[in-house]
């Protein structure tokens, strides 16, 4: 990989990442400024928590889509190892967005989406994870953070220790935009979906 090459992947995969989509779909939709409502997250976790559901789908989806886009642009372009690069990024763009001062989403359903982008069958374990933990806990940033640090094992047994490495460093962003949670988990006072009767 060339310098041009990792240029080239971080201006695609990162401007990618950081189109804040919950934002841009609920002002469409006359759901008002979403930073201003529950946790004052850009994800489809907070989007739901304005009562729309169709909404906080369409959120998930693009975040996804994000992730899924700026992996086979890049491996179009650049091959399959600069792909993998570009999974990291499209999930930096995310969390550290330059248009909101860095202040983004958590990442997950863009990471979801790059993983599937990378590997079909590694994302659908990962996603088989969070929906696992999920079931039992009714927790969505637990179901999050363990999916995601379970991910390099699985990328490894699958992929190998390069895969291995990217998914580490995913898990590493995951884990610092998801620090306020685990101070919650920790502390006990986490919202849980269970007491929404969902």
């Amino acid at each position: 990989m060339n310098i041009d090459w990792f240029i080239g992947t971080f201006a695609i995969a990162y401007f990618l990442g950081s189109v804040p989509f919950g934002l841009i779909l609920t002002k469409i939709s006359g759901a008002g400024d979403l930073r201003s409502i529950g946790s004052g997250n850009i994800g489809a976790t907070n989007v739901l928590r304005t009562g729309r559901k169709g909404l906080a789908l369409s959120t998930l989806l693009f975040d996804m889509l994000k992730g899924v886009a700026a992996v086979f642009i890049t491996r179009y372009i650049y091959g399959e190892d600069v792909a993998m690069l570009a999974a990291l990024f499209v999930v930096l763009g995310h969390v550290f967005p330059i248009w909101l001062r860095f202040h983004g989403g958590k990442g997950v359903a863009t990471t979801f989406g790059a993983f599937f982008a990378l590997n079909w069958v590694f994302g659908l374990i990962v996603c088989a994870i969070w929906i696992a933990v999920f079931f039992i806990t009714r927790f969505s940033s637990l179901s999050a953070i363990m999916s995601i640090c379970y991910s390099p094992v699985i990328a490894y047994l699958l992929d190998g220790y390069l895969t291995a490495l990217l998914c580490l460093s995913i898990a590493g962003v995951i884990i610092f935009s998801h620090r306020h949670n685990i101070m919650r988990l920790i502390s006990g006072t986490e919202l849980s979906f269970r007491k929404k009767g969902l």
